[in-house]
């Protein structure tokens, strides 16, 4: 069980991890496996599950019943909301049946890794398939079912996910001209997808620390 005190962890949550960053919380029924990794000041909403394995950066808040799985990492800043489930196998077998024991001996036969960028968000329900990268400050709508990589700053919805628009990185949806209404923004699209250009609230091109 996790010791740190800078760390909080409900008396009803289970963290058997020693790699929790400080100023995170665990809520009640959330149970962090040992081998798991959160950076500091990271919110474990109740009733989540980190399995060993998975990577999950500073800051990153899992809201209420998040699923993630051995393989999933998601970077600095991004939001997961509630009942969000993560996959890591994209041909699952129970490995206790003797003929698929074989298969699941190593890693390298059967998991496939999952990315979610900086910043990135990820809406209530949604289900994310194995294997794919989110990009940085994405936006994953509600109820999404996503099949294929996410671009950065891309917003994607429904059943499979298919792209509806562009997204500031303060979250909002970019209006005509890739100019954010709410912070004022602006944008420019080209072949490597998009970036800042200007704004009235000091919003500056991405530095390296960032990628």
């Amino acid at each position: 069980m996790n010791t740190n005190q800078r760390v909080f962890v409900h008396h009803r949550a289970l963290c058997e991890s020693d790699h929790v960053g400080e100023g995170s919380t665990v809520w009640a029924f959330a149970h962090v496996m040992r081998g798991a990794r959160i950076g500091a000041d990271c919110n474990i909403g109740g009733h989540s599950f980190v399995e060993d394995g998975a990577t999950i950066g500073e800051r990153v808040t899992l809201k209420n019943g998040v699923m993630v799985w051995r393989g999933v990492t998601i970077g600095d800043d991004a939001f997961i909301g509630p009942g969000v489930v993560f996959t890591n196998d994209r041909h699952p077998r129970s490995p206790r049946t003797p003929t698929m024991a074989g298969r699941y001996r190593e890693e390298a036969t059967w998991l496939e890794p999952t990315s979610v960028g900086h910043g990135a968000s990820i809406g209530a329900r949604s289900v994310i398939l194995c294997g794919l990268t989110i990009g940085r400050y994405a936006v994953v709508g509600a109820g999404s079912v996503v099949t294929q990589d996410v671009p950065e700053h891309r917003i994607v919805l429904g059943n499979p996910a298919l792209p509806v628009g562009w997204a500031c990185r303060c979250g909002q949806r970019l209006a005509g001209g890739n100019c954010c209404r709410s912070c004022e923004a602006r944008y420019e699209l080209g072949a490597t997808g998009l970036r800042p250009v200007e704004s009235a609230t000091g919003l500056q091109p991405l530095q390296s620390s960032d990628r």
